[in-house]
């Protein structure tokens, strides 16, 4: 199905607790979809307490406008990112009403997801952080 009318169908509102969006098309020059309106569909699509994964280049000139579009449908509070790989995909956690417990909680639990599914939780609670005041817009990002 289409991503965009998927988003936008008013019947699916805070249906989904979780969504991935990595909307490269083959030449993987740009987000296809990264309109201000698409990220608040995304919003809206989010029930209360849903996050949202996307999926950027952080070394592309779209990346900062892209995550000052994702932060004008979350706000800033709601949006962290994660370092970029060395290939420069940057991923993008946005929440919906998500209030994160401090740092000592953060790695409790990371250390309970390594100890229970041998996962590298404590390395990925490492990689994420808040998005940077320099990108949290000023002003309504460009359509």
């Amino acid at each position: 199905m289409d991503a965009a009318r998927f988003v936008a169908d008013a019947r699916r509102r805070a249906s989904v607790d979780v969504l991935c969006v990595d909307l490269y098309d083959h030449e993987a020059a740009s987000p296809v979809l990264d309109s201000a309106a698409f990220y608040r569909s995304c919003f809206e699509l989010l029930a209360d307490g849903g996050v949202m994964t996307v999926n950027l280049f952080g070394r592309d000139a779209s990346f900062e406008t892209s995550t000052r579009r994702i932060v004008a449908a979350f706000g800033s509070e709601g949006v962290r990112t994660l370092q970029p790989t060395k290939e420069g995909n940057t991923v993008v956690l946005a929440m919906k009403q998500v209030t994160l417990p401090g740092r000592d909680e953060l790695a409790r639990r990371a250390e309970n997801i390594e100890t229970r599914w041998q996962l590298p939780a404590r390395k990925w609670l490492r990689m994420i952080r808040p998005v940077a005041a320099a990108v949290a817009p000023t002003q309504p990002p460009p359509e």
